[in-house]
């Protein structure tokens, strides 16, 4: 079920009908941000939130590759068991992407959400991690942007065999806890002009052999 409802979520987070109880800009290869919840009298506080870390590939050449090492670390107060890690992949990509996670992660990818989710529940003060590689195509050129991090679902016991349309009839409450992680693009010299290539990039849990192919072919 958790397969079919994270397209459900991401069509959510599309529309805007999530809460976010933070959202931080990665300026830097590396940022770790822990994410408090504003707590408002209309919306508590979810049952879990996470600390975020991202490194990402700060500039890469036309048709260069942008990987992404995603950690998220459950602050509580309770056990998260409905969250998924992965985000919106920048705009102009190839349709196949490279992966790795804990044993049992499984990830889905549809139009520009990508999502992955492992089989156990994660406890207060215990991290899961991502990688993922996306591949650009040759014609991206600019600046690529990605939205990565974590969502998660406030949903009680009992209530894990229910349909997608009756949890969104009840209002589950969904979070997103996102970083921006932007990527220069490098293309190659006009004549007359110098060229400072990509620095390399330093390998950190790298992407294993995953394969995940878009189902919408629209990035």
């Amino acid at each position: 079920m958790r397969r079919s409802f994270s397209l459900f979520l991401a069509g959510g987070l599309a529309a805007g009908t999530l809460a976010a109880p933070g959202q931080v800009s990665a300026a830097t290869t590396s940022t770790t941000t822990a994410v408090t919840p504003t707590k408002t009298t209309a919306r508590p506080a979810p049952y879990s939130s996470f600390k975020i870390s991202v490194k990402h590939t700060k500039r890469t050449k036309r048709g260069g590759k942008i990987t992404y090492y995603v950690k998220a670390k459950n602050l509580g107060p309770h056990y998260a068991d409905y969250y998924w890690m992965g985000g919106e992949v920048p705009k102009g990509v190839v349709p196949t992407l490279r992966w790795g996670g804990p044993k049992g992660t499984k990830c889905t990818w549809e139009g520009r959400w990508f999502w992955c989710w492992g089989p156990l529940r994660l406890e207060k003060g215990k991290t899961d991690w991502l990688n993922f590689q996306v591949t650009l195509k040759k014609g991206t050129t600019g600046t690529a942007k990605a939205r990565v991090g974590v969502l998660s679902f406030d949903v009680d016991q009992g209530m894990e065999n229910m349909s997608e349309a009756e949890l969104k009839r009840l209002g589950i409450k969904g979070y997103h806890w996102l970083k921006t992680a932007k990527t220069t693009i490098v293309s190659p010299p006009r004549p007359g002009r110098s060229y400072t290539p990509p620095p390399p990039v330093k390998e950190y849990n790298p992407p294993s052999s995953h394969v995940e192919s878009n189902k919408k072919k629209d990035t």
